[in-house]
């Protein structure tokens, strides 16, 4: 199915290109190329402003998920969208960081969420944490870049803030 790469934002200049082709990867390393998805490119202020729409946050972050779960048809497969704060995100870039590969690791942080991972507890944060891991270890072999998960441990302040409240995540995928 498809992938929706949009770029709401001035900010920060995005090549859609090289972040498609590794979404695509991502997808089929997950096993959800049949799922629509939809990925949003959005400045500090959007991303704030959604923030504290749905998680009461009033501060741009890196990455929110949105799932969707419950189709109109039997045959709709739509896995959600990720707003990915790409302003927040290169200003959180290290200097030896490739913008690309931070952008790919938070995509995939989302995707995770979108897949019904979460990190509100340490044994909850771990198996996304394993998760993640996996998927950028076979997708680093692919590309040749070593990419590692996003740091911390459960939700407590940090930049990455999962699904906003209201959008209950399912299950993970496939369990």
């Amino acid at each position: 199915m498809s992938l929706v790469l949009r770029n709401l934002q001035r900010a920060v200049p995005i090549r859609r290109a090289p972040l498609r082709r590794r979404v695509e990867m991502l997808r089929e390393i997950l096993g959800v190329q049949k799922f629509d998805l939809g990925i949003i490119c959005v400045d500090n202020e959007r991303v704030r402003r959604i923030n504290r729409i749905y998680r009461e946050k009033d501060a741009p972050t890196d990455v929110l998920a949105f799932p969707f779960h419950e189709p109109a048809f039997p045959d709709d497969y739509n896995l959600g969208d990720i707003f990915l704060g790409v302003e927040y995100i290169f200003q959180q870039c290290r200097e030896h960081e490739d913008y690309y590969d931070v952008l790919t690791v938070t995509a995939t942080h989302g995707l995770c969420h979108l897949l019904g991972f979460a990190h509100s507890t340490e044994a909850e944060w771990q198996k996304m944490h394993q998760k993640e891991q996996q998927v950028l270890e076979e997708l680093g072999r692919r590309v040749g870049a070593r990419l590692q998960p996003l740091s911390g441990g459960p939700s407590a302040g940090q930049g990455d803030t999962g699904t906003p409240r209201g959008w209950e995540a399912a299950p993970p995928f496939g369990a």
